[in-house]
């Protein structure tokens, strides 16, 4: 899926260390999350565009998104949606790739005192095969699909394209934001990413704003 693909590219896959910080991190999948929604049928915008709700209850065969449909209880705004998603939304997709024997969890102490943990990539091979295929894309090596489109939008969206992929900065964010305009999903998940997006960069530029606030006073 969608978030587990993303949570893939947020991780070396040498020794399993996060590229990103976790706010972002947490903003980019419960995006990713609520577009896997919107491709399942069961969460539609409304008729006049700006709302998303829960359009067909039928329970969904995978948990974690049954249990994520579940927080949609009434009809909200993207951004509203994307905050619903956001909880404990790593450590559950996280669970996903466990389960799939991707990661493995491993049990430590910091410093010898502090429980810590950490995952160790199984499948090295297929999270080299994701990285080179959406890497490929970032650099215009191929044209985009559905599927790294997204990926593409999502980590263009948290500012995360330079510190996932080796390259220049300003070319890779230039290539994104053209695949962001293009036409590589239908109407529904095109709709669903737009919205995503703008929700998760009002996110951060809120993010920032309190944070450079707080570090004012």
């Amino acid at each position: 899926m969608l978030p587990e693909d993303l949570m893939l590219l947020f991780l070396d896959e040498t020794d399993g260390r996060v590229l990103m910080d976790t706010t972002s991190i947490h903003n980019a999948l419960a995006g990713a999350v609520l577009v896997e929604l919107v491709k399942s049928g069961q969460v539609a915008f409304e008729e006049d565009g700006k709302k998303l709700s829960v359009v067909d209850p039928t329970p969904l065969p995978n948990e974690f998104l049954q249990e994520s449909l579940t927080r949609l209880t009434k009809p909200m705004k993207p951004q509203q949606a994307v905050e619903k998603l956001r909880h404990h939304v790593r450590e559950n997709v996280m669970e996903q790739l466990r389960g799939r024997g991707v990661l493995t969890l491993e049990k430590t102490k910091m410093l010898g005192i502090f429980p810590t943990k950490s995952y160790v990539i199984n499948d090295v091979e297929a999270v080299s095969e994701l990285r080179d295929l959406v890497g490929n894309v970032v650099l215009g090596n191929r044209e985009p699909d559905e599927r790294s489109g997204a990926l593409i939008s999502l980590l263009y969206a948290v500012k995360a394209l330079h510190k996932v992929f080796d390259g220049d900065k300003r070319a890779m964010n230039a290539r994104a934001e053209q695949i962001a305009a293009g036409d590589w999903a239908g109407t529904a998940v095109k709709k669903s990413m737009e919205a995503v997006q703008a929700a998760i960069i009002m996110m951060m530029v809120a993010t920032t704003v309190a944070a450079t606030s707080v570090a004012s006073n």
